[in-house]
């Protein structure tokens, strides 16, 4: 927070123009106090920076009271392009009830550029397609609270992939996600791997993402097939010895980490949405 005051302002003011909606808003300042001034908003004031996702956690558990039926997560440097956003996403969530998320579709500001990565799904060379998913672009989603409190919300202690491990504990409650493409939000089209961290968190949460959500069988293939797509993406984008560094750390600190590993009805499930659970 503080850190993109032009990005944090837009993200305020087109959130305040969404319509036919009652919002209740929190602001979190992660490690320091909200410099936004919203009117009736919740300001969550953390001493410490305790990463993105408990940031989340944070902001969600200070609205638990007020009676909202879901919880619309936002990065302070998304935006929304339309006022109807919002009450577009509750209908797509009232059309398909089987969804405890609904994602939208995230372009660049030029409300078309749809990298590869921000689509939620395998197949992702339509971005206009809906459907549903098995994963989810943690900054931009809208989440039903009863399903968001009731698996213990993100986990606090991820930076990158606490997405897939939101998606996967949902649906192993027996639901689902849908990805509503017609409906879009902005976002600047940036690289992850612009951050320093990028490649030893990204590979060390693949290990505890295993760890954690996987039966037994499908945790040795899961880790080998990421073990080599990051190994060929780091002839592109660089970062070998990092990743090698957070893969060792991750199967190091695995123990760390609360294991509940998923159904195999659950593998099935995923599977047949096109997301098998060791890609």
């Amino acid at each position: 927070m503080n850190d993109r005051p032009d990005e944090e302002a837009e993200a305020v003011r087109t959130l305040l123009a969404q319509q036919d909606v009652d919002l209740n808003i929190a602001i979190v300042g992660n490690g320091c106090h909200p410099r936004l001034s919203v009117p009736g908003a919740t300001v969550v004031a953390l001493p410490e920076n305790l990463g993105i996702p408990e940031g989340r956690n944070r902001g969600a558990l200070a609205l638990r009271g007020t009676g909202s039926e879901f919880v619309f997560f936002l990065d302070n440097d998304a935006s929304f392009p339309r006022p109807d956003v919002l009450s577009r996403l509750v209908a797509e969530a009232g059309r398909y009830p089987r969804a405890t998320y609904v994602q939208p579709r995230l372009t660049g500001p030029d409300d078309t550029t749809t990298p590869r990565r921000w689509v939620p799904r395998l197949r992702a060379g339509d971005p206009g397609k809906p459907g549903t998913i098995a994963t989810m672009t943690e900054g931009v989603v809208l989440v039903r609270r009863d399903a968001f409190d009731a698996v213990g919300g993100w986990a606090d202690f991820f930076l990158y992939h606490e997405g897939i491990d939101l998606s996967y504990r949902l649906w192993d409650r027996g639901r689902t996600g849908w990805y509503a493409a017609d409906v879009r939000m902005h976002h600047p089209v940036t690289s992850p791997t612009r951050h320093a961290l990028f490649h030893r968190l990204a590979a060390r949460n693949r290990v505890w993402l295993a760890y954690r959500n996987l039966p037994g069988p499908l945790i040795p293939p899961y880790l080998g097939i990421w073990t080599v797509v990051t190994a060929l993406r780091s002839l592109r984008d660089g970062g070998r010895r990092e990743s090698l560094q957070g893969l060792r750390e991750g199967w190091a600190t695995r123990h760390d980490q609360v294991r509940r590993p998923m159904s195999w009805r659950t593998v099935l499930r995923l599977s047949l949405a096109g997301r098998p659970p060791v890609l």
